[in-house]
């Protein structure tokens, strides 16, 4: 474990995780936007599933940047590596799976299964394996998509991280992964199997082997910083130009044209370039000038409670979509419909503060941060310490330096 990993922390590193989340949830509910504001408008917020990109990118830089100096493709090793992330990630995709399955016992809502077979379908999302299906990406949790993304991230990093230092050509390795991503949908594109690799647009789009460049952006990055002194004393220059070019990106994708069949820019060719690519580059500029500068921007995304909303985070991109999300739209509707009785019953004839959309969207998004702290605090935190401590995968025989106790978050 690298001394800079050890005694370095960038509380803003962790509010960015929020400010992704939020963009995310911006994007799916972005036709709130529609009724009283131009199209454009509605366009442009359509694109904030930007804040994944940010995820991929921050992850690429974290594990490089904990990992890159120390890790040894030895079984031990890679087996404490594994159990890390496990901790990190998998609890709560895993609760909040089966959670999605039970809600479709009872509500046999069939985006849930693509009307598939439940139990297999419950197989394919509790080991990540949906996400390499086209015709199964949106099942069980829908956005947890990424998630295989992510998993396939974490087993390949040691092994990118070992031809960087033995070949030193890190810039061939994204256009190796890509590349085999093209070979694998040119063979199965003409194989009829729930669309596995079965188009460039999902690959591209969907899939590790089309989006591991922001990881690759992200890892980097990290062996830029490695080698530098971060005492925030540049000229300011790198935060907020990072932040407009992302913001430039956003705009680029809104006004581009919109293939059938999908809903956003970003599934246009020019719309994949400019996420997968020109958007990863402008999140590491963005980074690199969080980590190096002092601005406001980075003190706002520092401040402790944005740091604790940061911190669950995870959690609330897992639950904006899907039935806790159905169920507080459920509670508002039912809320709407009492102050409507009472207004009858005394003989009133006001608004409702539950009859409006956007009112109810930013209620349930108040709520859906209530129940992600909740969450983080009683059985995402306690879970991630026991596994790494717990004798799961490896035995501990000694306190690990590499656990969670190292104060940056992966």
């Amino acid at each position: 474990m690298s001394q800079r990993a050890q005694s370095n922390y960038i509380p803003a590193l962790t509010g960015v995780r929020a400010m992704a989340a939020y963009l995310v949830f911006i994007s799916h509910f972005a036709y709130i936007f529609d009724e009283k504001f131009p199209h454009s408008v509605q366009r442009f917020f359509n694109e904030f599933h930007i804040g994944v990109t940010i995820f991929f990118v921050l992850s690429g830089f974290l594990i490089a940047f904990r990992y890159f100096d120390s890790f040894k493709l030895t079984k031990e090793w890679f087996l404490q590596y594994l159990k890390n992330r496990v901790a990190r990630i998998y609890p709560m995709y895993a609760l909040l799976t089966i959670g999605a399955f039970i809600a479709f016992h009872f509500t046999q809502n069939q985006t849930v299964t693509a009307g598939q077979n439940p139990v297999v379908m419950f197989f394919m999302n509790i080991v990540f394996v949906r996400g390499f299906f086209d015709q199964f990406k949106f099942t069980g949790i829908a956005q947890g998509w990424s998630l295989t993304v992510e998993e396939c991230f974490y087993f390949s990093a040691p092994f990118i991280f070992l031809i960087a230092t033995k070949y030193k050509k890190f810039y061939i390795q994204p256009i190796a992964v890509t590349g085999l991503g093209v070979v694998l949908v040119l063979i199965f594109s003409h194989v009829n199997w729930f669309g596995f690799f079965g188009n460039f647009t999902f690959m591209m789009l969907y899939t590790f082997l089309g989006r591991c460049f922001e990881f690759f952006a992200g890892i980097q990055l990290a062996l830029i910083v490695r080698k530098q002194k971060q005492d925030g004393t540049s000229k300011k220059k790198f935060t907020y130009l990072g932040f407009f070019l992302i913001f430039f990106c956003v705009w680029i994708m809104s006004t581009l044209t919109i293939p059938k069949g999908y809903e956003a820019g970003l599934h246009n060719p020019w719309g994949i370039v400019t996420n997968n690519y020109l958007l990863a580059t402008a999140i590491a500029i963005f980074f690199y000038g969080l980590l190096t500068e002092t601005t406001l921007l980075k003190k706002f995304l520092a401040h402790p409670f944005i740091e604790l909303l940061g911190k669950s985070s995870y959690i609330f991109y897992l639950i904006h979509l899907g039935y806790i999300y159905n169920v507080i739209l459920e509670g508002t509707n039912h809320l709407n419909d009492y102050v409507f009785e009472l207004y009858d019953k005394w003989g009133l004839d006001w608004h409702s503060p539950f009859e409006y959309d956007s009112l109810n969207l930013l209620y349930a998004f108040i709520v859906l941060n209530i129940i992600s702290i909740t969450l983080f605090k009683l059985i995402e935190e306690p879970l991630n310490h026991y596994i790494r401590k717990s004798d799961f995968l490896i035995r501990n025989k000694t306190r690990n330096p590499e656990n969670e106790s190292a104060r940056i978050k992966v």
